[in-house]
């Protein structure tokens, strides 16, 4: 009953997005009536006088010009093409059991199959109708989304006909975390879903929708003035008949869901309830990897080539953590839903080049400033190179302030130290004495207060995120500014997206990579952030370098120092002692009981 209650709104729904066409079609067809009863009257008589004659000619033409203007605008919308989800889509040569588990979810659902399955780089599922014509047209050269991504088979031409039925997009840190069970249950009201579909008035009111927000967009790139002008007309239209669908384009998609909802309920009801959990913690686990694991990478030029496989890593590790998490681990002995692909570190791979893309805005293809990194890769590859390269801008910066390379009281301004960096010549700098001035024994501080310290220089933090010690201050202005500079040199020298022959990659472009990222993940990070990193960096340089620490991944909390092969979480605090008090008695404490050496060079990239 609930079926076809939801199923009745969405229909009632869709013949009003239907009317609104109807009216904006009557609307443009009536001055071309007025001027057809005009010149019949006139012909036969019915309507003649002096004036009748010149209101004939110009309604005529107003009629033709409003013809033209209704013809030209149906003909943008019509031929605009709607914007496709960048996903990875997947053949069923290359998945054959997971399209047939989801044939099957169909025919017990009583509803018409999926007609193809992509992947999208999060935790989301839905249903895109790619029916448009433009969709399957050939393109004029190839602009993969990925390419260079070898071994995925099956990845669809640009030349094949366009699907009759909407496509299913799976989350594909579902694939590797879900089990095929838990899967199934989660997709159940998405498949549930191509039965409104299929509805002609409901598939008429989509489609009328998405032409008008392509409409939208084609309307709105930057052209000559000629053309702005005009477009600009049939940009009006369009929104102003986009305003007049809104609200019932709402309540159709809600009526849709609804029906959906109340159909798949019959099937693994108890199931989905647990996989709905499941849903919550692949969201948490996939944020955590790409924000803390990925990102750093991603700065370094390179993209980890596994990011579907260390969400499992990362939600294992929380589960061993967290006792909340407890059962959840118990699971890992069952069938995984990425079980259902042919190649499944071809995809993930392939779904790792999407999500950098998206999240970031990395190039489409690999090349030498965008490689791929292996988890087991990642310490040496990722987070060493990170370190000394955040290490080695800092010491760049401090060389542009004047900062002496030696450390000690009565070091001059130009002096300079042949052996290399060291850590001391930023613990002095910062320091609130002289450089070399000793401190006196009472600041050797137990964890405890270096934990206050920490959380009073947040407490103190200015309006703009900078510390407010005068020297940190301009040590992190100077940072901001290399970096700035770095990230500015980047982009001038990235080439656009080339096509090779041979290459593939997954969908169609049919989105715009300037405005790339699309998600981006964090805002640019403040000075103070920046200066923490650094000095974190140029600590951890010193650790392996004098005291045999070594860089590690912990899939949780991202790059990290690993000392006797167990990592240092206690370092943080004191960091943000030295740059926003001045104080660097808790960190001196922490490297002399660690035997980390201050006053020895470092290697630095």
């Amino acid at each position: 009953m609930g079926v076809e209650v939801g199923a009745q709104a969405a229909r009632s729904r869709a013949l009003a997005v239907l009317r609104v066409r109807s009216r904006a079609l009557a609307v443009a067809l009536l001055p071309a009536a007025v001027a057809v009863v005009l010149l019949v009257g006139g012909s036969t008589g019915q309507i003649d006088g002096p004036g009748w004659g010149v209101t004939r000619w110009i309604v005529s033409g107003f009629a033709l010009f409003v013809i033209l203007a209704a013809a030209g605008i149906a003909l943008v919308v019509a031929r605009s093409r709607p914007a496709v989800s960048p996903t990875v889509t997947i053949a069923e040569e290359s998945a054959p059991d997971l399209y047939r588990m989801v044939r099957d979810l169909a025919d017990r659902l009583e509803v018409p199959a999926p007609s193809a399955i992509a992947l999208t780089p999060d935790c989301d599922s839905w249903l895109e109708d790619r029916t448009h014509r433009a969709h399957g047209t050939p393109r004029p050269e190839s602009r993969d989304e990925i390419e260079g991504v070898p071994g995925v088979r099956g990845l669809p031409s640009a030349h094949r006909r366009p699907p009759a039925a909407p496509v299913l997009v799976i989350g594909s840190p579902f694939l590797w975390w879900m089990r095929v069970g838990e899967l199934r249950a989660v997709l159940a009201p998405v498949v549930a879903g191509t039965g409104p579909s299929a509805h002609p008035d409901i598939a008429a009111a989509r489609r009328f929708i998405r032409g008008l927000d392509a409409a939208v967009a084609v309307t709105s790139e930057p052209r000559g003035p000629l053309s702005r002008t005009v477009l600009g007309g049939v940009g009006w239209v369009a929104r102003l008949l986009l305003r007049s669908c809104r609200g019932h384009a709402a309540e159709m998609e809600r009526g849709v869901a609804a029906a959906a909802a109340e159909r798949a309920q019959a099937v693994d009801y108890g199931l989905r309830i647990v996989a709905q959990e499941q849903v919550g913690l692949a969201y948490a686990g996939w944020d955590r990897l790409l924000t803390r694991v990925a990102l750093p990478a991603w700065r370094m030029g390179r993209w980890p080539s596994r990011l579907d496989a260390g969400v499992v890593a990362a939600l294992t590790e929380l589960s061993r953590r967290d006792r909340l998490a407890e059962g959840f681990a118990s699971r890992l002995g069952e069938r995984p839903a990425c079980d259902l692909l042919e190649e499944p570190g071809a995809i993930d791979e392939a779904a790792s080049l999407l999500a950098a893309r998206l999240f970031h805005g990395g190039p489409a293809e690999t090349g030498p400033d965008w490689a791929p990194v292996d988890w087991d890769e990642y310490p040496d590859e990722v987070v060493d190179r990170k370190w000394r390269t955040d290490a080695a801008r800092l010491h760049r910066v401090l060389d542009a302030l004047g900062v002496s390379r030696s450390s000690g009281a009565g070091a001059g301004a130009g002096a300079s130290d042949p052996e290399g960096p060291t850590l001391a010549r930023v613990m002095d700098h910062l320091s609130d004495g002289e450089p070399g001035e000793p401190r006196e024994s009472g600041d050797l501080e137990d964890p405890v207060v270096v934990e206050r310290h920490a959380v009073s220089a947040y407490e103190d933090e200015d309006e703009d995120g900078g510390p407010e010690n005068e020297r940190s201050s301009a040590l992190a202005a100077g940072l901001s500014a290399e970096v700035a500079r770095e990230e500015a040199a980047v982009s001038a020298g990235a080439a656009a997206p080339s096509g090779a022959a041979g290459q593939v990659g997954p969908d169609m472009p049919l989105w715009d990579d300037g405005s790339l990222p699309l998600f981006p993940l964090q805002p640019p990070r403040t000075g103070r952030e920046l200066l923490a990193d650094h000095v974190t960096a140029m600590v951890c340089c010193a650790a392996m370098d004098t005291a045999g620490a070594a860089p590690g991944l912990d899939w949780l909390d991202g790059p990290s120092l690993l000392i006797n092969g167990e990592r240092s979480v206690d370092l943080g605090p004191r960091v943000l002692s030295l740059i926003e008090e001045g104080d660097p008695a808790p960190l001196r404490t922490w490297l002399l009981h660690l035997g980390i050496r201050p006053e020895k060079p470092v290697r630095l990239v």
